[in-house]
């Protein structure tokens, strides 16, 4: 299948690894021009040369800790400068930690909110004019799972994600761009190994996760490559989690 996007220019965050990683390798490979951020130069230095060992065009790079307090802006216009114009934006950049207690100080939420949510929102409003002048736009969130099991910061600043994102989807897309978000289930990478023991893997996947196995990063880029084409111009204000069935309520 054509996804008609040679020529594309997309700007991917969290790009380092995992799921970016696989997603800015996913778009090259179809023929997009992208612009890989990161805090980390040595890994970005690494995706770029195995997008262009794999044939695809080498990536503009940008690093930054988006945590910074003008990093949207900044961000924004860098890419913009780099690239010419963005078509795609991939929101990946985020995190999560473990549960905290009722007595958490403010610091821990605020922390969560600003990196999950606030900077995701700051940085889709800086380049989205760009792309409603153009007439087209794709915007793809790499979100979370917002079933609370336990009293964790970040799961309100999914919740967050989904709602503002539904509510921007109607507000663009007469303007010819669309709105998604991709909540990942278990996706393997640097973060799952340093949060989950091999055996704790191993036990979830046989008592909770139907398909019984962790996904791979590529498993869910192949999702959000095709959100971000033409032919996905009729699907927006959508959340579809990639987690093999974790996800256990049908809405």
């Amino acid at each position: 299948m054509d996804l008609q996007l040679n020529s594309k220019t997309a700007l991917v965050t969290g790009a380092s690894q995992g799921i970016g990683r696989a997603i800015a390798k996913g778009l090259s490979a179809e023929g997009v021009r992208c612009c890989i951020v990161a805090r980390r130069k040595n890994l970005l230095d690494e995706l770029a040369a195995e997008i262009v060992a794999a044939g695809g065009t080498r990536p503009e790079q940008v690093v930054i800790d988006v945590m910074e307090q003008d990093a949207p802006a900044r961000l924004a216009a860098a890419a913009e400068k780099a690239l010419g114009h963005i078509d795609i934006l991939i929101n990946s950049a985020g995190g999560s930690k473990p549960a905290i207690g009722v007595d958490a100080p403010d610091s821990a939420w605020e922390e969560s909110m600003t990196l999950n949510f606030v900077r995701v929102r700051q940085l889709t409003h800086a380049v989205l004019p760009g792309m409603m002048k153009r007439h087209w736009g794709r915007v793809i969130n790499i979100s979370g799972k917002s079933e609370p099991e336990a009293l964790i910061a970040a799961t309100p600043t999914k919740a967050a994600i989904h709602a503002w994102s539904k509510g921007l989807s109607r507000e663009v897309g007469p303007h010819g761009v669309t709105v998604n978000c991709i909540p990942p289930g278990r996706i393997m990478s640097e973060q799952i190994r340093r949060k989950y023991s091999p055996e704790f893997r191993a036990e979830q996947s046989r008592t909770e996760i139907p398909v019984g196995r962790y996904g791979e990063p590529e498993e869910l880029a192949v999702l959000a490559v095709f959100l971000s084409s033409p032919l996905a111009g009729y699907i927006t204000g959508t959340v579809m989690p990639v987690d093999g069935g974790l996800r256990k309520y049908a809405f």
